[in-house]
């Protein structure tokens, strides 16, 4: 049986305001637009969710000032391709202004089998991963990146 795998991908940031803060409200208006180009981004396959229609309320290694992105692509390409372009470019640019630079590894890829849908608990787990080891094949940055596992 040949297994194929999807690209689970993880990041998190601190916050410098809090959510609901003027500071913050270019950053807040343009989660939902920029949820919407991924959810129909060429190579998109899933991203946590909670009833908010994102996941700035979803806890992430118990800091409340931490939010999460949990998202879930076919293939390094379709991640790299959706992250460079249009608004999600535009906030990326900005993202000093509404988060902490922080030195430890805040974005982590990793392979699943298709249609699983990783937890926060495995990416905290890949996250720190990454942090103690470095780029491995269990858990890599774009930067440095592995191939799926080969199948068996």
């Amino acid at each position: 049986m040949t297994m194929t795998y999807e690209l689970a991908q993880v990041n998190i940031a601190r916050l410098k305001f809090p959510l609901d803060s003027p500071e913050l409200k270019d950053f807040v208006d343009g989660l939902d637009p920029v949820n919407a180009v991924a959810d129909a981004a060429d190579g998109f396959v899933w991203r946590l969710q909670s009833d908010t229609g994102n996941a700035t309320d979803v806890p992430v290694f118990g800091d409340e000032w931490l939010i999460v992105n949990l998202t879930v692509w076919r293939d390094t390409d379709a991640l790299t391709a959706f992250m460079y372009q249009g608004q999600h470019r535009e906030l990326l640019g900005r993202r000093y202004e509404w988060f902490e630079r922080v030195q430890e590894v805040m974005t982590t890829l990793w392979w699943v089998e298709r249609g699983h849908r990783p937890t926060v608990q495995e990416a905290e787990e890949s996250l720190l991963h990454v942090r103690e080891h470095g780029p491995t094949p269990r858990a890599f940055t774009l930067r440095t990146s592995f191939p799926p596992p080969s199948a068996e």
